[in-house]
């Protein structure tokens, strides 16, 4: 694999916030998803991730800065030059940990924490990074608790149910799905957003919507047709209904944690778009009355 300052476009100076820059524009760039014709782009996508996996941890981009990993992550053979196993000091390893005098070891002396931290062991691999997303559902999709397919910052895709009761602005977890630095994988922490409707608005679990009515119908009463995010509903409405007057159909709402939200149908007053002799003359024959 290349160098991994080579693969994102960045110098070895680059702050964090440079590479995550340069890497979303790059993982934007060569997404599967965005070059399906193109078989190269799928290569050069995991080369732009494996190079985001050192230099957006800061352990394993100072790791590697060091020379003790290579671009492909792997720890690097670092051996002590000028002697070796049992010459040059008369004894290997082993005969090291048995030269001790007064607590020290001879190894210790001569090359520090290095080699203490060899005679440890490797540190625990820390946990890797949470990364954030966001997703756009209208209402009918919360409404139908839709599955839908999302593309993550990592460069997976996963199949994510929309939620029962969720709002706009509300954040799930989605674990284990985020950045990995050897250890537990970090979480995608996925922002839902809701589409604005050209028909109804949500409010928690309900929704609301407005009704044009003839004017005979509001006056006689009858029988009108509702929309919901299912399919149109009749509903009867009485004689002398006012406009503004709402009326609540339940169970049409959104889901709900339990149960299913309603939906409140305001009604308005819809006036005839042609002049209408009759309703004139009603109208005047009113007005001169009131006076």
């Amino acid at each position: 694999m290349r160098d991994p300052y080579s693969v994102l476009g960045v110098a070895k100076t680059a702050g964090e916030a440079d590479i995550k820059k340069a890497f979303r524009r790059l993982a934007k760039t060569y997404h599967p998803d965005h070059n399906k014709t193109d078989p190269k782009a799928k290569e050069r996508f995991a080369e732009v991730n494996a190079a985001y996996e050192i230099l957006g941890d800061a352990g394993k981009r100072a790791q590697f800065d060091r020379g003790e990993i290579g671009a492909d992550g792997k720890p690097r053979f670092q051996g002590f030059e000028g002697f070796s196993g049992a010459d040059g000091f008369g004894f290997g390893f082993g005969g090291a940990r048995r030269a001790r005098s007064g607590g020290d070891d001879i190894f210790s002396q001569i090359f520090g924490e290095a080699f203490r931290t060899a005679e440890r062991g490797p540190r625990a691999a820390r946990r890797g990074e949470d990364v954030n997303a966001t997703l756009t559902v209208t209402l009918e999709e919360v409404a139908a608790e839709a599955r839908r397919r999302v593309a993550l910052p990592t460069g997976r895709e996963v199949d994510v149910v929309v939620p029962k009761g969720v709002v706009d602005g509300q954040v799930i977890r989605l674990r284990g799905l985020g950045q990995s630095a050897g250890g537990e994988p970090g979480d995608v922490l996925l922002t839902l957003r809701i589409a604005p409707h050209e028909r109804f608005t949500a409010e928690g679990a309900n929704l609301r919507t407005r009704v044009p009515v003839e004017l005979d119908e509001a006056v006689l009463g009858g029988t009108v047709r509702i929309p919901t995010l299912t399919g149109a509903v009749e509903m009867t409405i009485p004689a002398m209904t006012s406009s503004g007057r709402t009326f609540r159909l339940r169970g049409k709402g959104l889901p709900a944690k339990e149960g299913r939200g309603d939906l409140l149908a305001t009604i308005e007053i819809r006036l005839p778009a042609e002049p209408d002799p009759e309703l004139l003359a009603y109208a005047k024959k009113r007005r001169s009355v009131k006076a």
